[in-house]
């Protein structure tokens, strides 16, 4: 017995055009041009067996979206209402959601939850936490800053940014400083292992067993690491580090030191140091700005990949396992990659002056 017959599909120009526009466009979902496949196949007379094997769907798939578009034209490809109830929360409430958050504060506290939003709006808790979530708004996180007032701030962001992005010919740039007063611990009581299912545990005291300090230098191009580990950070071992480093490193190329304003750095025994070698020079980050130093992304890596879950009963212990680390690094160096270029980090800072004085002159 013979089912029903396809409908006959006869498109006009501009109906073609639109539904080859939408096989072909990119970013448009997988139905909808599958759908628009289906209707151009079944203009060219295929049948809807044949449509259903070269695109690899349910003939009965075919069948219903051939009759919608003989029904409907191109409205007839849209998706329909889904069953469900209706929308209960208008955009009036969401919008004055949004606006508390934003604009008020909760009496007795300095930022909102949830449960006292939902209080407050007259909403379930879960509706007030995907206002939240569309909208991007985190009241309960709160993340510091601080700017910095050095008179030449942008001579040194030009100049830093600068021996990253292109650095000179024939030279070395280094990023310098030290990771002090790295304690040696050790838990109360031993540590529970991985195992499936079960996360790695540890007690939440712990014994000291001394610090240490790390004096490091990170190749820009490169991403090596010299590093050596003294028990003090002052100007002396800081010297003896400056030393250290001229023994590894070519004789016959310039040496442009990257540090921050630190006081051991600017000693007069430092600065001697300095201008008895006239080809290593150095530069100093702006006050309050230690995050153009390169080597502050180093020591993070450090401290969440080694000293943060690491046990050591001694500051040999610590050391050892900060020089192990340091080794495997440069075994396999790979250098950070800075992107900005001193104009997007000091109009960033502008756009960031401009948000805050805006913001202090609507308070006052």
């Amino acid at each position: 017995m013979l089912g029903p017959r396809a409908a006959k599909i006869e498109l006009t120009d501009a109906e073609r055009v639109e539904l080859q526009t939408r096989v072909r466009r990119r970013k448009i979902a997988r139905a909808d041009a599958m759908r628009a496949e289906i209707v151009l196949l079944a203009a060219e007379g295929m049948s809807n067996l044949a449509i259903a094997e070269y695109l690899g769907i349910t003939r009965a798939a075919v069948a219903t979206w051939r009759n919608r578009f003989a029904a409907k034209r191109l409205d007839g490809l849209c998706d329909e209402p889904r069953p469900g109830a209706p929308r209960t929360i208008g955009d009036d409430k969401i919008a004055e959601v949004v606006t508390t958050t934003l604009e008020k504060l909760p009496t007795g506290a300095t930022h909102w939850s949830t449960r006292a939003m939902a209080k407050a709006s007259g909403l379930a808790p879960s509706t007030v936490h995907r206002i939240w979530q569309a909208f991007s708004l985190q009241p309960h996180r709160c993340e510091t800053f601080k700017l910095s007032t050095d008179p030449q701030f942008v001579e040194k962001v030009r100049d830093i940014v600068g021996l990253y992005l292109n650095p000179p010919d024939r030279a070395l740039v280094l990023c310098v400083d030290e990771k002090s007063q790295i304690q040696a611990l050790d838990r109360t009581q031993p540590i529970l292992p991985l195992r499936p299912g079960q996360v790695e545990r540890r007690t939440h005291d712990y014994k000291r067993h001394g610090t240490t300090s790390l004096f490091a230098a990170l190749d820009v191009k490169v991403g090596t690491i010299i590093g050596k580990c003294m028990p003090r950070h002052r100007a002396q071992e800081f010297r003896r580090f400056l030393a250290a480093m001229e023994k590894q490193l070519p004789a016959n190329l310039d040496i442009h030191v990257i540090m921050d304003n630190a006081s051991a750095h600017k000693t007069k025994m430092i600065r001697n140091w300095f201008a008895r070698r006239p080809n290593w020079q150095p530069h100093f980050t702006p006050t309050s700005a230690s995050w153009l130093n390169q080597v502050e992304r180093f020591f993070a890596l450090l401290t969440e990949q080694q000293i943060k879950r690491g046990a050591h009963r001694s500051t040999k212990e610590l050391e050892t396992a900060i020089t192990a680390y340091i080794d495997a690094r440069n075994a396999n160096p790979k250098p950070f990659r800075w992107t900005k270029t001193a104009d997007d980090i000091l109009a960033s800072i502008v756009r960031f002056c401009e948000r805050t004085l805006a913001v202090q002159t609507k308070c006052a």
